[in-house]
């Protein structure tokens, strides 16, 4: 009797899994989809997913060599999809009202916008998880206890041995029940409890580091290239092109209006899988242009454009060191080993801890007035931070030592200057040991008393 209700629950873990790699066939996609920035769909840095979400590629994730044994793996991992956030639907809504008031024109397009599409966004919205958001998290799950089947397994989490950490905000709570669910479904697990854990320190650094606050989040001027940017030739281009399309007066089109418009064609593909009417808008240079400008905001607020960007992380990078050398300690010499540590948080918690480490650095700063020249940038958020993008260490004994591999969005990426794709742990911590030496926080990030009352005032 037994037996027959283990064959009937595996029957129908695998009906339900086929059914998800059915469900998720190839999508006609906007032609501008690959320069969405952080509001890009995961699916467009690995497009093989469009044809089995659940499919894994052996061999991209094998281990350094066939007698390494994987010890421990640390993941951290952006939320899923999400709605606007409040801000933004505010921006979605002037651009309609305009639309609505002041548009003209024939185009099919423009009558499905008029008379056929709602504005659907409601301020309550707020950044909260969409549905696609969950299954990315879900699907993500379910890749990588494939891919690492002796890290993250039924038993591990039975055993207690993984660690799911998260942001307090809500997208990314239910981003982590997402990922549990997954692997819940995965195993056919029932009645099991999803726990987690909540630490901001780790996952919201930039909220704790004064100085962040205070020089870049606070203060209007660290974004001078951004401003700058919006008064540019390139975007006045784009503004004059789709206020052309609406036959709206020019003066009413700001560069607000252009960013709404990139916004709404972004979420309603991201969202609900389909090319909205709004996407007619904007050509292929069009949405370079505003790409480019999403990504200046990110180099400036996350990356290389302020120092205090990257070194706000430096909590999270002392904490997957710190991780990493626990687990080889405890499998060295015996001790119960912890296999997997999966932390939830956002775009704003990966940007500094790459630009930390020394990923994506172009050999120029990102400005207003390079914009030409930085048509094949490395700092390019669509392809380094689309939803539920992720960076996963993964720690392996090997014959001749420790070994490290690194992943992003589940394709090995070597450390920077480092030749080897897997090389010697050792090797990794001498790359970085001023910064696993000093990366100090409290140092970096604490303000004399004197210029917070100041800022007070």
């Amino acid at each position: 009797m037994k037996t027959h209700y283990f064959l009937i629950n595996f029957i129908v873990v695998f009906l339900s899994i086929t059914m998800v790699r059915l469900s998720f066939s190839k999508l006609t996609r906007p032609a501008i989809a690959h320069y969405f920035g952080t509001k890009g769909r995961y699916e467009e840095v690995n497009p093989h997913l469009l044809n089995d979400i659940l499919i894994v590629n052996t061999s991209l994730v094998a281990p350094p060599s066939p007698n390494c044994n994987a010890v421990h793996m640390v993941s951290v991992i952006r939320h899923g999809t999400r709605y606007p956030t409040t801000k933004n639907v505010k921006k979605l809504a002037s651009l309609f009202d305009l639309v609505l008031s002041d548009a003209s024109g024939d185009a099919p397009w423009l009558n499905d916008i008029k008379n056929k599409w709602k504005m659907w966004y409601t301020e309550d919205m707020d950044g909260r998880l969409v549905e696609k958001g969950r299954d990315d998290h879900r699907h993500l799950a379910m890749r990588l206890a494939q891919s690492f089947p002796t890290l993250i397994s039924e038993d591990k989490l039975s055993a207690n041995r993984i660690d799911f950490i998260t942001s307090s905000k809500h997208r990314c709570i239910d981003s982590i029940k997402a990922f549990q669910e997954g692997l819940h479904k995965l195993w056919g697990l029932q009645d099991m409890d999803y726990k987690h854990y909540v630490d901001d320190s780790l996952m919201r650094f930039f909220d704790h580091c004064e100085r962040f606050v205070n020089s870049v989040e606070n203060n209007k001027t660290a974004l001078n290239e951004v401003h700058r940017f919006k008064s540019s030739g390139e975007m006045d281009t784009v503004r004059r092109k789709i206020a052309n399309r609406l036959q709206i007066p020019y003066d009413k089109f700001t560069p607000e209006m252009a960013e709404a418009s990139y916004f709404l064609c972004a979420y309603e593909f991201a969202i609900k899988s389909e090319i909205s009417p709004w996407c007619n808008l904007l050509d292929k240079s069009d949405a370079q242009v505003l790409e480019y400008k999403s990504d200046l905001k990110q180099y400036w607020k996350r990356g290389y454009g302020h120092d205090i960007n990257r070194k706000s992380s430096c909590p999270l990078f002392h904490d997957i060191f710190k991780r990493l050398n626990k687990a080889a300690y405890d499998y060295r010499y015996g001790e119960v080993v912890k296999t997997a540590t999966i932390q939830v948080g956002h775009g704003e918690t990966l940007l500094p801890l790459l630009s930390l480490m020394g990923f994506f650095k172009d050999e120029k700063s990102l400005t207003a007035d390079n914009y030409s020249q930085q048509h094949n940038r490395k700092f390019r958020t669509s392809q380094i931070v689309p939803y539920a993008a992720n960076l996963i260490f993964v720690l392996y004994e090997c014959s001749d030592g420790l070994r490290v591999q690194l992943f992003l969005n589940e394709k090995p990426i070597p450390f920077p200057n480092l030749n080897h794709s897997a090389p010697l742990y050792e090797t990794v911590k001498k790359h970085y040991s001023k910064l696993l030496h000093g990366c100090d926080f409290k140092k970096e990030c604490d303000l004399p008393q004197s210029k917070l009352r100041n800022t007070e005032l």
